[in-house]
């Protein structure tokens, strides 16, 4: 699909870290500082995430979470909020306090049912189905029992399939990609970014680095990548719509903060941080706008399921 779609050789995480801090990058633009994952004496970020820059500016929103494995009941919507990344932030205090909020929070199956009653929101996140076994980690859940990751690509695919075979295909844009890379297997480096806060910030240097981290060195701090001032390795990316150019590949450097640039440019909100701000416009290089390339979407190809798992070179 991606070679139908259009897709980039220059995206990458937006730090060279694990899920979390990335995920904490995709939702507002920072980490707050953080190159760990929130633990004590850390408490939920305060930062703003664009979902409450969305509400208040009246755009809808929802965040769709697959309830397997979670122990949710598909109707627990408070539940289901504990296992979307939105718990990293505060914001998640005032959702689950809010009738009205809490009901942006839904099982994923919703999605088939807004996408068939054309009740989709303006901008929806599709959280990864982590508990369930499907996102696409070999062995996310028990390392004792690997999981098979063509079952997270067929998951994937579900989704967009559905979307393209629904009304709301017309008038949407789905952005897939993944929050960080799978290792350090990559010919391309990571590149300079905007770190996220001003110099005097609290936040503009990593505040919980540990004894013996590399960046903890004397003198480290601050210096080359010890700091916010990079992206992470490189990530797939596709962007699925009716207006995104055929068979394009982009070469202009971006991370996937672009995704918030690209909401916000689209919904007049501003910039959460420094980092997003600086992104290149998506806008202008994914997108036809004016010829709508795929108003009739391709045919997504059959998923192979016999390939072989294995280091030898193909033959073919």
């Amino acid at each position: 699909m991606a070679s139908s779609f259009a897709t980039s050789d220059r995206w990458f995480a937006p730090i060279m870290d694990r899920t979390q801090l990335n995920r904490m990058y995709l939702l507002a633009a920072t980490s707050g500082g953080h190159a760990y994952p929130l633990a004590p004496p850390y408490s939920a970020l305060t930062n703003t995430t664009i979902f409450e820059e969305l509400q208040k500016a009246g755009i809808s929103w929802k965040i769709y979470v697959n309830p397997q494995g979670t122990n949710c009941a598909a109707t627990d919507s408070a539940c289901l909020a504990g296992f979307s990344y939105i718990n990293m932030f505060a914001y998640e205090q005032t959702i689950l306090a809010s009738p009205t909020l809490l009901q942006n929070t839904v099982p994923t199956s919703q999605f088939t049912t807004d996408l068939q009653n054309g009740t989709l929101p303006q901008v929806a996140l599709i959280e990864p189905a982590s508990s369930a076994g499907l996102d696409e980690h070999p062995n996310d859940i028990d390392t004792s029992a690997p999981i098979n990751i063509q079952a997270g690509a067929n998951y994937a695919s579900s989704l967009i399939n559905a979307l393209m075979a629904s009304s709301s295909w017309k008038d949407s844009t789905m952005i897939f990609t993944y929050d960080e890379p799978g290792g350090y297997h990559d010919h391309v480096s990571p590149q300079p970014a905007t770190p996220p806060d001003s110099p005097n910030s609290p936040t503009y240097l990593p505040i919980d680095l540990q004894a013996g981290d590399v960046c903890d060195a004397p003198g480290q701090l601050g210096t080359g990548t010890c700091n916010f001032a990079y992206t992470g390795y490189r990530v797939p990316m596709i962007v699925i719509s009716p207006f995104a150019r055929k068979n394009f590949v982009s070469h202009t450097e971006y991370d996937s903060t672009a995704i918030l640039a690209l909401i916000e440019k689209r919904f007049n909100v501003p910039a959460l941080t420094n980092r997003d701000a600086a992104q290149a416009d998506m806008s202008t290089d994914f997108f036809d706008f004016v010829n709508v390339p795929w108003a009739t979407p391709p045919t997504a190809p059959a998923q192979i399921t016999s390939g072989q798992c294995t280091l030898a070179v193909p033959t073919t």
